[in-house]
């Protein structure tokens, strides 16, 4: 029983693989696509690049939809489809148009696995393991941005100046894997019972997670069954200090610059110095150390507190930022640049990258959980979207505003960082060791 549950949450959890390596792979084709298409900086950030983040904004803000309606398991075998039809229509591409489209759509089945399954892992695991097994998810967000880094590496001159395309057509290998594998998955208990009202399918299934705990879960599901929450009841004075938390935690997440970190990095490297194969290259050194800290995140989240973790991702963000900003600025070495940003992403995986969602998930009450987690993932991707779309109207060699010499970029986010250290001293709670009933009575009293 318990192989079965690793399998299913495992396969489930593929989804995550795809998201990260969705999420990343564009940074391999990025300059050769701006090269190909002559487009403008602003047609480039607003489509070429920006696109796919906003398909992910409507994923992530509508994905509840289909999750409840046709349920967690068929959500995510349309997530792969999507995925799939993505990766090979960008590859495919004739235009900037066609190739902004299928981005589209790859970007709505990011934004929809992130809802669907963690919902689903959740609701198939106990509540000994059930931390560890959506984490899961998590690490395969980032084993897939670093696999997305070596898959452009390897695929650099593959194809001449058509490399681009198999670096993007390759995500439909894994995605076609996802597809076949999600049919072996059961339904989530809860949804049977809750949306189908299939009381024997849902204690089937619950059967074969643990046969000695079944009907005691069975009737825990039962018991827990609340009237629907109202969107009227959401944004009410009781719920104002939740609501402030969770916009600001995503709203610093994006400001740090992550995104535009991941999605430029080959670009910065070379604008550094550094020659295109090496920039690739070195991208796969972001990766390896985003999904090493990431482990130390996970490990320490429920040791030393959110609110530690966030401490020593913002002083490690305003540091490493800072000294890149310099780095720019003065033209130094370009090794010293990578080390930099290699700090950078170490201070964002064990920081914000290992709390946001967590934090998020923990500060609203029962009855309007599942409208503050659209909040915050809302809030997350709107914000990733905006700053992916400006970006090349800062940094491109030809028209961008600061050209060849980025470092005021760099230097707003340090300053923004500054900021999230005070959000983080001044504002942010504790949420380490206290029941979700205990933090909604000191939330939203």
């Amino acid at each position: 029983m318990k192989n079965k549950i690793i399998l299913w949450s495992l396969t489930v959890a593929l989804s995550g693989f795809l998201f990260g390596f969705d999420t990343v792979v564009i940074s391999g084709a990025n300059l050769p696509i701006k090269e190909l298409w002559q487009t403008t900086p602003f047609f480039h950030g607003t489509f070429i690049m920006s696109m796919a983040l906003w398909g992910t904004v409507i994923g992530s803000l509508f994905g509840g939809i289909p999750t409840d309606a046709i349920g967690r398991k068929k959500t995510l075998l349309w997530v792969g489809i999507l995925y799939f039809v993505s990766a090979v229509g960008s590859a495919l591409a004739p235009d900037p148009y066609l190739f902004s489209f299928f981005r589209f759509i790859g970007g709505i089945g990011v934004g929809a696995s992130s809802v669907a399954a963690p919902t689903y892992i959740s609701e198939i695991t106990s509540s000994k393991n059930r931390g560890k097994f959506v984490a899961l998810y998590q690490f395969m967000i980032v084993f897939g941005i670093l696999i997305a880094f070596i898959s452009n590496y390897l695929l650099k001159g593959v194809g001449g100046e058509n490399d681009w395309r198999w670096m993007l057509g390759v995500e439909g290998i894994p995605a076609f894997i996802f597809c076949v594998m999600i049919l072996g998955v059961s339904n989530s208990p809860r949804w049977l019972y809750l949306k189908k009202k299939d009381e024997a399918g849902a204690l089937r299934v619950l059967n074969i997670i643990d046969p000695a705990t079944a009907q005691e879960r069975l009737q825990d599901i039962k018991n827990d069954i609340q009237p629907d929450a109202q969107h009227s009841n959401f944004f009410t004075q009781k719920h104002y200090r939740p609501i402030m938390l969770a916009f600001l935690i995503a709203f610093f997440n994006q400001l740090s610059g992550i995104n535009f970190i991941l999605y430029y990095a080959p670009e910065l490297l070379e604008i550094a110095g550094l020659a295109a194969k090496d920039s690739l290259f070195n991208s796969i050194s972001i990766g390896g150390i985003n999904m090493l800290f990431t482990f130390a995140g996970l490990y320490l989240i429920d040791r030393i507190g959110r609110k530690q973790l966030m401490y020593i991702g913002s002083i490690g963000y305003i540091i490493s930022l800072v000294l890149t900003a310099y780095a720019f600025y003065a033209a130094i070495d370009p090794t010293y640049l990578l080390v930099f940003i290699l700090v950078f992403i170490a201070s964002h995986a064990i920081g914000q990258g290992a709390v946001i969602w967590v934090f998020i998930s923990e500060i609203f009450p029962n009855q309007v959980r599942a409208y503050g987690q659209a909040l915050g993932t809302g809030t997350h991707w709107v914000f990733a979207a905006l700053i992916t779309l400006l970006t090349p109207i800062f940094i491109d060699r030809q028209d961008g505003i600061f050209g060849d010499n980025p470092w005021p970029v760099f230097a707003f986010f340090a300053f923004m960082m500054v900021l999230q250290l005070l959000f983080t001293w001044k504002l942010m709670p504790e949420t380490k060791g206290k029941t979700l009933e205990e933090l909604a009575k000191e939330l939203s009293p």
